[in-house]
């Protein structure tokens, strides 16, 4: 399979060098200065479910160039969207290929079916917790390396059966779902509240854990998110917030959100993308959502970083 990543950040050079692994033809698509990075110091994985590097790997930066692909794996942040999508959408008309976005949130998957049409755009998330270091090499801090991915349209019945093919091959675990969209409102429902909670009080999951006030707030995000959710004709449930909830509970005490480490190192915020993003919808459905109204408000003055 032809499988173009576009990003190469800690996501798209994991999932990208696993199916780079198990024999695919893998390509990247960078920035310049990103793309000097990764042809001097080459693809490297560390991690904890087995290491992987290559030094040689195909790099793009001129959508001119990419001449096959059957898939565009799409590992950015959701503030990077607007300015990829010109790039993105002269790949997928050059090579016919389908889009799997593996960003957080659903406004982004509009954006997409708008700009490409329905037909190319198939569901999906990823669940990894890692980063790069100075060499941008990749550093897995957790055993999580999953991607969940189906069609959005019967038309993708076909590129979702040869992906989940090749998706058995791979170091790494990748499914296909006959209800994607109910997987993605569940982690978004879940890292809506998980970043939130963590980028507005700046801790650790551990020190809202013990604090009971601070938990209840992430509850609460829990629960205008499933409101939300059922508002959008995603049949979450009561359950689905008790199993988001068990998580958070679940994770070392120092553990903490992505969201939250980018704040740490003055990085820019997914805030509008997430929260704001829920805000949108709250508003479609006249929805009063206080709580993420307020986290939002919060770590909104964050949003830029720090320049």
């Amino acid at each position: 399979m032809h499988i173009a990543v576009y990003g190469a950040g800690a996501l798209g050079i994991y999932f990208g060098g696993r199916f780079l692994e198990a024999g695919n033809d893998v390509s990247f698509f960078v920035r310049e200065k990103r793309a000097v990075q990764l042809r001097c110091e080459g693809l490297k994985i560390n991690s904890i479910q087995g290491d992987f590097e290559k030094q040689d790997i195909t790099i793009h930066t001129d959508p001119k160039t990419v001449e096959k692909a059957d898939i565009i794996i799409l590992a950015i942040k959701g503030y990077h969207l607007e300015q990829a999508l010109p790039q993105i959408k002269e790949i997928s008309e050059r090579t016919n290929a389908f889009i799997l976005p593996l960003l957080n949130g659903v406004e982004h998957i509009h954006i997409l079916q708008e700009a490409l049409g329905k037909e190319k755009v198939i569901g999906g998330i990823a669940f990894i917790i890692a980063t790069l270091d100075a060499k941008g090499h990749f550093e897995h801090t957790s055993k999580q390396h999953d991607i969940l991915f189906g069609p959005l349209h019967e038309k993708q019945q076909d590129i979702c059966e040869k992906l989940e093919i090749e998706s058995e091959k791979i170091n790494a675990n990748s499914y296909k779902k006959k209800d994607i969209l109910t997987h993605i409102w569940k982690k978004y429902m879940f890292i809506t509240a998980f970043s939130g909670i963590t980028s507005a009080a700046q801790r650790t999951i551990g020190d809202i854990i013990e604090t009971r006030a601070s938990f209840k707030t992430a509850e609460n995000v829990l629960k205008e998110m499933k409101t939300l959710a059922n508002r959008e004709g995603i049949s979450l449930t009561d359950n689905d917030i008790v199993q988001a909830a068990n998580q958070l509970q679940s994770f070392p005490e120092q553990a903490t959100s992505s969201m939250h480490q980018d704040l740490r190192k003055g990085l820019p915020l997914e805030v509008e993308h997430l929260h704001g993003g829920a805000l949108r919808i709250a508003a479609k459905h006249n929805e009063i959502v206080p709580v993420i109204a307020t986290l939002y408000g919060i770590i909104k003055t964050h949003e830029n970083g720090i320049p």
